[in-house]
């Protein structure tokens, strides 16, 4: 497809995982995809993916806690292409630990990046998709973003504050025809836990130790049947292309039935209870 034929898609995050998987399925879709990263030097597995898959992806840099190189990715992408059609929100970081293990520059860099970076990119596509009233505009969030998770201060934090910025936004931008929502995955294999496990456990005299090994344990378990990045790349199709799209996309039945619990839970309770018994040797 040509620029001008093809519904232009903008990713953010698509070094790995989830972003990657999604650029990909976007363009056998028939997207004209838009895959932006960090760190350009990290874009090798996405072209190698993208030339097994013979698609073609228009990869750029965009660092989205930078206000200006997003102002200016996103106008460029509107330059080359005449519009974004679909936004997806992707990029994210976390640290894995309670909020006193973790510093205060963490916590606001995780905040900067999950739910500052999805703002701005938000605040920076809508205009064009609200003039025209058409568009979308997915963000990956987590079950972590309605369900909040021991030593996922940081992460469930972020994400929820991603989930109500989007559940307030989606009924306004309905009304000039732009279709807001939100991706919900469960447990995914990458390798999150794996990298953020040693940076607690190397805290030595830690009050919070054998909790966290509880947690770890339990949690590595989880991600050893996680559902793939592929499977959650086929819901955001799914979530960019059907006709009449919902707000939310659980991506698995295990995300579904988590998310279910907390949402059926008026006073808590029940949460406050799976949750607890993750931190019990």
């Amino acid at each position: 497809m040509s620029k001008q034929q093809a519904s232009t898609a903008l990713i953010t995050g698509t070094s790995s995982g989830i972003g990657l998987e999604a650029a990909i399925a976007l363009a056998q879709a028939g997207f004209a995809v838009v895959a932006t990263m960090r760190d350009l030097q990290r874009a090798t597995t996405l072209r190698q993916r993208a030339q097994a898959a013979k698609v073609q992806l228009d990869i750029r840099k965009l660092d989205i806690t930078d206000a200006h190189e997003a102002e200016h990715c996103v106008a460029e992408v509107v330059r080359d292409y005449g519009a974004i059609d679909l936004l997806v929100n992707n990029a994210g970081s976390g640290f894995v630990g309670s909020l006193e293990q973790i510093s205060m520059e963490d916590l606001e860099k995780v905040m900067d990046v999950d739910f500052m970076g999805t703002a701005r990119l938000t605040r920076l596509v809508l205009p064009g998709q609200r003039e025209r009233r058409s568009g979308r505009i997915l963000s990956v969030t987590s079950v972590g973003g309605i369900v909040g998770q021991p030593f996922n201060d940081s992460y469930c934090a972020a994400k929820f504050a991603v989930e109500g910025l989007m559940e307030s936004l989606a009924p306004v931008a309905k009304s000039f025809g732009v279709h807001v929502a939100v991706i919900e995955p469960g447990a995914v294999a990458t390798e999150f836990i794996a990298n953020a496990a040693p940076s607690i456990e190397r805290q030595g005299d830690d009050p919070y130790q054998e909790l966290w090994q509880s947690y770890i344990a339990r949690t590595q378990a989880s991600f050893s049947a996680a559902q793939t990045p592929a499977g959650v790349a086929e819901v955001i199709v799914l979530a960019a292309t059907e006709e009449q799209p919902r707000f939310r996309y659980q991506t698995s039945a295990t995300a579904q039935a988590f998310v279910g619990q907390k949402l059926s839970d008026l006073d808590g309770s029940k949460v406050q209870n799976m949750t607890s018994q993750w931190i019990k040797s």
